[in-house]
């Protein structure tokens, strides 16, 4: 697929690479620390600033639970009439529920080797990391549990949902310095797998380029069980390849070069169509199965596509 694709440009007088730079995971522990504190204070002020009420009012709790039985007052409706208590105490008493509010939320995070590919200060993976520590203190602040799974070709590791700040820098530190094994990138095998290991239902954010083999079937399973929102994230040399001249790709999953000849209006063509088809089957597989979708680009900012996200889903409450 074209969005695993590393640029090179050549012309006639030179050959120049454009070289992407590589995630360094051995950093030392001190380092670690720096920049997980460092996204906890960030995401903190945006989750205070922009977030808080927004993720309270578009993730709602799983129903509503009892909470107490008190003394009838005016405007209480009826139908909340305790009548046993009420027979005992001579008096009307009415039952009080509140919501349920504890949720499980869960990242599904695509760390092949396509999101390696950045040709702005971050990567795709980079851009998917930031995201998912946003959203797990946006969870806690709301004493929800935070967990997730992270894939590429296979499930490399899976952190079971909890609550509470240290579990959430457990998981943002794992997300952000995990090491993969894997080159490809096996969605149906990582939504398999979240079926298999929360049975119930959940708030499951799947962050990935989308570039795979068919997913469609557990795709349509695990929207169906828990709410899913699909964040796609890109880059912009994945939609435009620049200038006019000899290209070569190279497919960092696959290990596959191609070249081609972008002065040629067929294959620059071809190119944009192709881009053009994946991304409207793409669509069109959300809609069907009521998938909520917000393109990321790395070279942008991304809290504005996710506040639009939170204001569109609330008007739809």
């Amino acid at each position: 697929m074209v969005s695993r694709y590393r640029r090179i440009q050549i012309s006639a007088s030179h050959t120049s690479m454009e070289n992407y730079p590589e995630i360094n995971h051995e950093h030392d522990l001190s380092e670690i620390v720096r920049k997980v504190r460092r996204i906890e204070i960030f995401t903190k002020r945006l989750v205070n600033d922009l977030f808080s009420g927004e993720y309270h009012s578009v993730f709602k709790g799983q129903g509503m639970e009892f909470d107490e039985v008190r003394e009838y007052q005016p405007g209480d409706e009826v139908r909340t009439i305790d009548w046993n208590v009420t027979a005992r105490m001579g008096t009307p008493y009415v039952k009080r529920f509140v919501e349920e509010r504890e949720l499980i939320v869960l990242f599904l995070l695509d760390v092949s080797a396509s999101g390696l590919f950045g040709t702005q200060s971050k990567t795709k993976i980079d851009t998917a990391a930031e995201i998912c520590a946003l959203l797990a203190f946006s969870a806690i602040q709301n004493n929800d549990k935070v967990g997730a799974i992270i894939f590429s070709d296979d499930v490399e590791e899976y952190i079971p949902p909890d609550k509470g700040r240290r579990h959430v820098l457990h998981v943002v530190r794992n997300v952000l310095y995990h090491k993969p094994k894997g080159k490809g990138t096996n969605i149906a095998g990582a939504l398999e797998y979240l079926l298999r290991v929360i049975k119930r239902r959940a708030i499951v954010f799947v962050l990935s380029d989308f570039v795979a083999p068919d997913f469609t079937s557990p795709l349509a399973i695990a929207a169906n069980k828990y709410d899913l929102v699909a964040i796609r994230i890109a880059d912009k040399r994945e939609h435009d390849l620049g200038p006019r001249g000899l290209v070569r790709l190279w497919d960092q999953e696959r290990g596959v070069e191609r070249l081609i000849d972008l002065g040629k209006g067929s294959a620059r063509r071809r190119f944009e169509e192709l881009i053009d088809s994946r991304e409207q089957e793409l669509s069109r597989m959300f809609a069907r199965y009521n998938v909520d979708s917000i393109d990321i680009d790395t070279a942008s900012d991304y809290v504005r596509p996710l506040n639009l996200f939170f204001n569109a889903r609330a008007r739809r409450r």
